[in-house]
């Protein structure tokens, strides 16, 4: 699902940029002066939930409009937007008529191959009907000629967005979709058990001898999760994961291969691990894998019948109930599984059924929020508010900056980053970028994958 969806207002300083972005969004959010070089950063405006509206600073700005170091970033401000954008708004000023910098900027747009839409500003005098024809000769096919002062055309020029744009992206709901849950984990964890318990049946083969599951076993179930409502899943029971070195025949490495491929395929994985074992270095490997993968993780803990029991009787030294106990567990768990991105912890049983119905109601929660969009501008302020409340720490004499991030998809969520230097940004802030995003926009235990683009050469009139 893409929600990539961003119109980038471009051209040379004092074009009228900001009025009139400020007239497409109805309201006024750019300052707007005569002095050129006023927008330096790249503002942005969410338009009737359709698309992301973004002002830039002007392109080709001298020394004697703004410092240089200012200069620098504002370009760099300008390459991000233009290459986040999927429609380009090449703005001219047909009062002025062609300038050498127009056609320079005409060039780049050209060189960058976007979508672009020729717009001519201020017709607001006899003067710009004499030179707007002059534009034609840009190359970018028919003009839409307006007013941003005085609203002429502006009509006109949001309907030729919304044509370029192409109708909003609508995914039709499936009422037949089925969730597709794998079990996963080491062999003799219980797998098959869980499966069979939810199932009320027998139809797994389950045995103390690890291993004995070798093959996939896909099983269809309506459940009732919600009073209300029937849900559809999927259950996989997978054979016991092992790491690469130790698959020591063909019959493990083709039960291994398929298991890879139903993870794969799933969109909720079970991480099943024996209460009383706790959890192995192995489990830790295999969860940063299935993460890498890009897949919805829940980690359930099986065999809890034995702690309640253990409690039941003469308890167990150091906590004073099986609240505590499993309060401990959880933070344990936790601590040893950071890199995740807070993914649930269900405590279970398939002995004694103990919060069976818990499991699929976790997999329906998470499985909702998965298809949540991320408002590109609360995304953008939430980035801008963390970065200043902890700065990344500098690398060779350079911070980590973002310029502009926006959601181009879902399982897993996927944000496109532009930054200054993608190759600065260290694992540890990376997880406080993601944790923060994760809790901020309420998606525990969904999957957060950055791409980040970092600084684009700039067109020079040197390449031309």
């Amino acid at each position: 699902m893409e929600y990539n969806r961003s119109v980038a207002l471009v051209g040379r300083p004092n074009v009228g940029k900001s009025r009139l972005f400020n007239r497409l969004a109805g309201k006024r959010i750019s300052i707007v002066h005569d002095q050129p070089g006023v927008t330096r950063d790249v503002v942005m405006e969410e338009i009737d939930d359709n698309y992301i509206l973004m002002d830039t600073g002007g392109i080709g700005m001298t020394p004697a409009m703004t410092p240089t170091l200012i200069q620098e970033a504002t370009e760099d401000q300008v390459e991000f937007a233009l290459q986040a954008a999927t429609l380009v708004l090449f703005i001219v000023d047909a009062k002025d008529g062609i300038v050498s910098m127009d056609s320079f900027v005409a060039e780049r747009l050209r060189k960058l191959g976007k979508e672009c839409i020729l717009v001519a500003n201020k017709i607001d005098t006899p003067k710009s009907n004499q030179n707007i024809q002059d534009f034609h000769s840009l190359g970018f096919g028919d003009y839409v000629a307006v007013s941003a002062e005085h609203g002429t055309g502006i009509g006109d020029l949001r309907s030729k967005i919304e044509e370029k744009l192409g109708p909003i992206p609508f995914k039709e709901e499936d009422t037949d979709r089925r969730i597709k849950i794998a079990f996963t984990g080491r062999p003799n964890v219980g797998k098959s058990s869980i499966c069979n318990a939810i199932l009320e049946d027998e139809r797994l083969i389950v045995s103390d001898i690890p291993g004995t599951t070798r093959e996939t076993v896909k099983i269809d179930i309506d459940f009732p999760v919600n009073e209300d409502k029937i849900h559809k899943f999927s259950l996989f029971d997978t054979a016991g994961l092992r790491r690469k070195k130790k698959v020591n025949d063909s019959l493990e490495y083709f039960s291994t291969l398929r298991t890879q491929d139903t993870l794969d395929q799933a969109d909720i994985i079970f991480m099943v691990i024996d209460a009383k074992e706790g959890l192995s270095k192995q489990e830790k490997i295999v969860a940063g894998e299935i993460l890498q993968k890009g897949k919805t993780l829940i980690i359930v803990v099986n065999k809890w019948d034995l702690v309640h029991e253990k409690f039941q009787g003469e308890g167990m030294e150091g906590y004073e109930s099986e609240r505590d106990f499993k309060f401990a567990y959880s933070e344990s768990l936790n601590k040893q599984m950071f890199f995740l991105p807070q993914s649930p912890i269900v405590f279970t049983s398939a002995k004694s059924r103990f919060q069976l119905d818990m499991l699929l109601k976790e997999a329906v929660r998470i499985d909702e929020k998965l298809e949540t969009p991320i408002p590109t501008g609360k995304l953008n302020n939430l980035i801008t508010s963390l970065t200043e409340k902890r700065a990344p720490a500098k690398v060779k004499g350079k911070r980590f900056k973002v310029y502009y991030s926006v959601q181009t998809g879902t399982r897993p969520y996927k944000i496109r980053m532009f930054c200054n230097r993608e190759h600065i940004l260290d694992d540890s802030y990376r997880r406080y970028l993601q944790n923060s995003i994760i809790k901020n926009f309420d998606l525990e235990g969904c999957p957060v994958k950055f791409q980040l683009i970092g600084k684009q050469a700039r067109y020079t009139e040197q390449n031309d």
